[in-house]
Parts: C-alpha cells; sequence; structure tokens
C-alpha cells in the first residue's frame, strides 16, 4: 500500500486552509492518517427522517423541510435567539438556534434544511432545538438519512467540519487500496481490506458494517503492538551474552540459611525458573509476578547474589526514591553480612558524592547499585553489569526496561510488580517478557480478615486496635494523601498522631511516618516500630515505604474509598505476616457507586489476581495505570477489556509469524515492519 497520500500533511486535503488545519492540529490530527484514524466513538441512528407532527415531546429526532421565514430577537442581553419556520411537506415546524445570529443570513428562505435535535411541543407548534444542521442540496446527506459518526472532539472541532473534511480525504484516497496487514489473516478473521473498512467505519450502511469494520481496526492495532513485542522476543534470543554464571555459590547458601524459613515450593520453582534463564546463552528476561506478601523480594536477591558469585555486577530500579530507599536498606542489611557492598543512587546526591560513587561503580567496587531512573542517565557505567532487577510498580514501559542495553551489554532482566497484574495488561505491558508466578503465601498465614465500616465505628475500630495492643501486636493507621490537598491532609495526619497519642492510645508510643520526612527520620520511626517499641504508626506512606513488622496485625484505612483498589490491598499486605490472626478495617462513606464497589471487593477476597480484575473492569486500563506513566500504548481503537479475545488472537498470530520469518524476508514483513516503526517505534534495530 502506498503511504504517500496517508502521510501528507493534513492540509493537503482540499478545503482545508491554514485555520482550519490549526484547529485539526490542537486535536492531535497532523497528516491525512491521523484525521482517517481518528474513529468515532459511537454513531446515532438518523436512518430515519421522521415527520414534525409524529415526534413526541422530549426525544431527539431529525427533520426535513424547506425554509418558509427567517427571525431573530433579542429577548434580553447576550441572548440572541434565531427561529426558522419549515414546511416538511405535511405541516410547519420551528427549528431553533441560540446566540447565532448568522444563521438567519446563512441560510435563506427556500433553503431544503436537515435539523437534528430535541424536541419540544407546545402551543400547538413543534419546536426542535438544533444541535446540528446540514443543507440537502439533493447530494448524499453526511448527517441525516443514516448511520451518523460521532466523534471525539477538542479545541474549535465540530461535528460537522469533521465528517466533512473526512468525506473529503476519503474520496482523494480514491485507488490506494494496498493493505499492510497480510492477506491471510485478512482471509482467516474474515476483515476487511483497507480502504474499504477506512470507509465504512466513517459512514457504515449498517450497524453490523460499523461492527466488522472496527473489528479491522481493532485487530490491527493489536497485532502490530504484539508485532512490535515479538520482535522484542525474537532479538532478546538471538542476542548471546557475553557475560556467564557460576552455580550457586558460599553466598547463596549463606543467605539461604540465614533465612528464618524454607522457601516455599513456589518460590523454589520460580528461582528455578530463573536460574536456568540466567545460566542460559541468551539474556533472560522475565516477570515475576506474585501476590503481596509472597515472597518476591527473596527471589530478586538470590538472583543478584548469583550475579555477584559470578563476577558480575547487579542493579535494582525502582520507580521512586523512597522504594529505592527501602530496597537498599533491605539489601544492604542481608548483603553487606556476606562482604557484598551495596550502595544507592538518587537524584538528590552531592555532586562529589555521586562522583565517588560512579567512580566505584565504574571500577567494579559497588556490586549492587540500587536507584531510581538516575540508573539510566549517560554517566552512570559499570564495569561488568550482568543482572537489572526492575521493581516496576507499572511505571517502566518497554523502552524503560531495555534501555541498559544502550550502556552496551545486554544484561540479564527480571521484572517485579508490586501487586498482581491482570492477565490483558500482562500481555500488553509485558508482552515481550516470559512469566513466572508465585502463586501461594509462606505456610502458617492466616488470611486477612477485613471489615468496611463508616466513620461513625471508629471507637469500636480504636477497641480492636487496644484489645491487639494489649496482646504484644502493632497496628497501622494510614491516612490518605492526595497532591491536590498534601499540605491539609498532612497536617491532617500530625493532628491525628498527636490526638491520639494524647488520648486512645496514651498507654503506648504512637508514631508518625510521611514523606516529608528526610530519609534518615523515615528510617529511625521504622526501626522503632520494627523492633516493637512503637506499637501504633499512623502514615501517609506506608503504601510506598512498605514497612514490613511481622508483628502488625491491626491495619487501619482512614477515608479508604479515596484509594484504588490495588492500593488498598497493597496496604492490606502489611499485616497477615505471621501466624497471628490479623485485620483489615476500611473506614469510609463512599460516594459513588464505584467506591462502593471497590470496598465490597476487598471484604470479598483477599486474591490479589482477582482483584487486580476487579480494578480493571471498574477503572479500565487507561486509569488502571495512567497510560503516560505506565508504558502503556495510546490506542486510537482498541480497548484492552472489552477486545480481550482479539488480544489474545492478535498476539498468537503475531508469535507465529515472527516464529515462521525471523527474519524477516517476506515481503509482507517488510511492510509490518515498516507499520510497526511508525506506531510504536520499534523495529528490526530494535533501539528501544
Amino acid at each position: 500500500m502506498s503511504n504517500d497520500f496517508l502521510t501528507k500533511p493534513v492540509q493537503s486535503i482540499k478545503t482545508i486552509g491554514p485555520r482550519r488545519a490549526a484547529i485539526l492540529q490542537k486535536a492531535g490530527i497532523f497528516t491525512v492518517k491521523d484525521l482517517l484514524y481518528h474513529f468515532p466513538r459511537r454513531y446515532e441512528d438518523r436512518t430515519r427522517l421522521r415527520e414534525a407532527g409524529a415526534c413526541a415531546h422530549g426525544e431527539t429526532a431529525t427533520l426535513r423541510g424547506t425554509v418558509l421565514t427567517a427571525q431573530a430577537i433579542r429577548p434580553k442581553r447576550g441572548l440572541t435567539v434565531t427561529k426558522l419556520a419549515l414546511h416538511d411537506g405535511l405541516g410547519v415546524f420551528y427549528a431553533v438556534w441560540f446566540n447565532q445570529p448568522y444563521i438567519k443570513k446563512n441560510i435563506p428562505i427556500g433553503t431544503k434544511l436537515y435539523v437534528t435535535g430535541k424536541i419540544e411541543r407546545g402551543f400547538g407548534a413543534v419546536q426542535v432545538m438544533v444541535e446540528e444542521y446540514e443543507l440537502d442540496d439533493g447530494g448524499e446527506s453526511l448527517s441525516a438519512g443514516r448511520l451518523v459518526p460521532l466523534y471525539p472532539l477538542a479545541g474549535q472541532l465540530n461535528q460537522r467540519l469533521l465528517r466533512a473534511i473526512v468525506k473529503f480525504a476519503l474520496d482523494e484516497l480514491g485507488g490506494h487500496t494496498g493493505d499492510f496487514l497480510p492477506e491471510k489473516l485478512l482471509r482467516k478473521f474474515s476483515l476487511p481490506l483497507f480502504r474499504e473498512a477506512l470507509a465504512t467505519i466513517h459512514y457504515p450502511g449498517n450497524a453490523e458494517d460499523a461492527a466488522r469494520a472496527r473489528k479491522r481496526f481493532i485487530f490491527e492495532e493489536l497485532f502490530l503492538y504484539q508485532f512490535s513485542l515479538a520482535l522484542c522476543r525474537r532479538e532478546i534470543a538471538r542476542r548471546e551474552k557475553a557475560h556467564r554464571y557460576l552455580p550457586e555459590g558460599k553466598m547463596t547458601i549463606a543467605f539461604l540459611e540465614s533465612l528464618p524459613y524454607r522457601l516455599t515450593a513456589e518460590q523454589a520453582k520460580v528461582w528455578r525458573e530463573i536460574s536456568r534463564d540466567m545460566e542460559s546463552r541468551f539474556p533472560m528476561h522475565r516477570l515475576l509476578q506474585g501476590d503481596v506478601g509472597s515472597g518476591k523480594t527473596v527471589v530478586s536477591v538470590l538472583a543478584l547474589l548469583k550475579a555477584v558469585e559470578s563476577g558480575l555486577q547487579g542493579v535494582l530500579m525502582a520507580p521512586t526514591e523512597i522504594l529505592a530507599e527501602q530496597h537498599y536498606y533491605g539489601m544492604k542489611s542481608v548483603l553487606a553480612p556476606l562482604g557484598v557492598e551495596v550502595a544507592l543512587l538518587t537524584g538528590g546526591m552531592r555532586k562529589k558524592e555521586k562522583e565517588e560513587l560512579l567512580e566505584r561503580v565504574s571500577d567494579g567496587k559497588v556490586a549492587v547499585l540500587v536507584g531510581t531512573h538516575a540508573l539510566l542517565q549517560e554517566s552512570v557505567r559499570f564495569n561488568k553489569l550482568g543482572m537489572t532487577v526492575v521493581d516496576e510498580q507499572h511505571r517502566f514501559g518497554v523502552r524503560q526496561r531495555a534501555a541498559f542495553r544502550s550502556k552496551g551489554c545486554w544484561p540479564d532482566t527480571l521484572v517485579m510488580t508490586a501487586t498482581p497484574i491482570p492477565r490483558t495488561l500482562a500481555l500488553t505491558l509485558y508482552g515481550d517478557l516470559d512469566v513466572s508466578v508465585i502463586g501461594e503465601l509462606p505456610p502458617g498465614r492466616q488470611p486477612v480478615k477485613t471489615y468496611a465500616v463508616p466513620h461513625r465505628l471508629l471507637a469500636r475500630v480504636y477497641n480492636l486496635i487496644r484489645e491487639q495492643v494489649s496482646q504484644g501486636r502493632q497496628a497501622f493507621i494510614v491516612c490518605p494523601l492526595v497532591e491536590e490537598s498534601e499540605k491539609v491532609d498532612l497536617q491532617a495526619a500530625v493532628e491525628l498522631a498527636e490526638n491520639l497519642a494524647a488520648g486512645e492510645f496514651r498507654k503506648w508510643r504512637v508514631g508518625l511516618l510521611h514523606g516529608r520526612m528526610k530519609p534518615f527520620e523515615k528510617e529511625d520511626v521504622m526501626t522503632s516500630f520494627r523492633q516493637g517499641e512503637t506499637k501504633i504508626l499512623v502514615s501517609t506512606t506506608v503504601i510506598e515505604v512498605g514497612v514490613d513488622a511481622p508483628n502488625a496485625t491491626v491495619m487501619v484505612i482512614l477515608d479508604a474509598d479515596r484509594f484504588g483498589l490495588a492500593q488498598l490491598h497493597q496496604l492490606r499486605g502489611r499485616v497477615g505476616r505471621s501466624a497471628y490472626q490479623s485485620y483489615c478495617v476500611l473506614v469510609a462513606g463512599p460516594k459513588t457507586e464505584e467506591g462502593r464497589a471497590r470496598l465490597k471487593a476487598m471484604t470479598r477476597t483477599t486474591d490479589g489476581f482477582a482483584l487486580a480484575e476487579e480494578d480493571l473492569r471498574l477503572r479500565g486500563p487507561g486509569e488502571f495505570y495512567g497510560t503516560r506513566q505506565s508504558g502503556l500504548p495510546e490506542f486510537k481503537i482498541a480497548d484492552l477489556l472489552a477486545d480481550w479475545k482479539i488480544l489474545q488472537a492478535a498476539r498468537e498470530e503475531a508469535l507465529a509469524w515472527i516464529s515462521a520469518d525471523p527474519h524477516l524476508q517476506r515481503p509482507e514483513s517488510k511492510v509490518l515492519l515498516d507499520e510497526a516503526k511508525t506506531r510504536f517505534n520499534m523495529g528490526s534495530g530494535f533501539t528501544l
């Protein structure tokens, strides 16, 4: 298919001058292809033209008539009402516009007109409050007598203008009838050709045709993305790594013996998978899934230790400085006794301190480096990087995960997520990775009992805390913290901690943890809590700081409806880490149906995988992760939830295609590669 016309600026379409081009560009439409891929969000059935006399009050209808009279009046300052009288062949009706005085001038008496809007009946007359109108010039109507496309709009764009421009573009597209989707796939899934599908999705003859055209573009989008991910997998599979790993050594054995428990069967299975990948000739590229508290971190430490014992360096990259600090302290506590130097790199380090650290990293003296995306800076050079662990939390995309390769090496990569990922998004965000799942929690743990209670029962919640602390246990109380009202929320947390320390829990030490504390202050608070000196911890940031205190048995979350399901589940995972019965109390008065649904889901199950699916269902993929920060592509038409079956089929076909033509020798493969590069910035050079 020739892309010449499609890649032209949108201004090359007739009727589009500089002013209209500027309006389109503000809506993200720069080329002809951008315009034609600006798909309708839905259709309105206007196939049946109505007679004014047969319309009911309050309904929306499309009428056709000939203009008899026109008047514009100003009943009050700032309001102009334009009213045209039209005859539809059976009787008179009135079309009404507000604050559009030019209508009277632009539509002369005798003009034939289509009008669409809400019907108002009264005093024996029928009026249409006009939402759209179109002149009836005897040709094909774009807004009446058919299924009419309704497009997403931005800025000064309106439906009438967009429909007309799209029609001009389709007419000019003319003989561009080629297709970048292979004929074999079009036949297999009964998909229309590119040119036919474009014409149909914008101007369908009926609902079935519209659905068929939409399916074509949904499959196309998902197939091309999965094709791109399959290219990533292929590139990894054919790159032999320069480094090699030794079998388990003394450090690994010493670390395993130092643990207060044996690895679970699932942890051991996953560690075998990872170890096997690391000893392979090709770079590992694996996702480690597991519920909160399933022991993913222990497995990642084993992977880093294996690298260190083989004379290699390891990296752990976290999405925030708070999480990076948490990992640093955790890693240091278990690796330093084994003689492994662990260092932390953050954006806030002093210049001299940073330079000294980077020198130790490039000399190979630092064995494990922990940090944020600052690790990807050009100034960070490793002596012999072998292993990268990415604590994902859904914030790094394919491009960020691949960034270490630009440093001239192909390290093994292990990606961990804080909470389970729905299978639809796992295929999309992590389709370039193999997957390992820790499907069980360590033995001896009881499921956390979860309750949702209104604010008026807070006294009972405090009784539960008193009861547990009296038995030697500890408790968390979490206050919500959102950026828009950070100061207000922080003050509320400070006041709550002070009031509880002076009142309800004056017999015990009450601690406070929040994001504005300096790292050493946070560490002091966490140490006091871990050692059992602080009995009750009020926090705004437990979810990020990740305090691991097995003695804690109560998690109280205030205004729980302000948290997402993944956050709530992550918080609940801070208790239930011992043999003692633990409790999670969600204190809230949800004002929305979605808020109520989240709390209900939390009380119904402790299964993180089930909750992840529910969270995706409630919020949709875009809001679930936040498209830009997650690396999730901004699909133009595909809906990962609704189009799950098409996603599966697209993935299978993409993997099969690359498997059958790994070197992209077929002409169709080259066309697919060009299209994938254009859409997702991926290609045979694997320059992510």
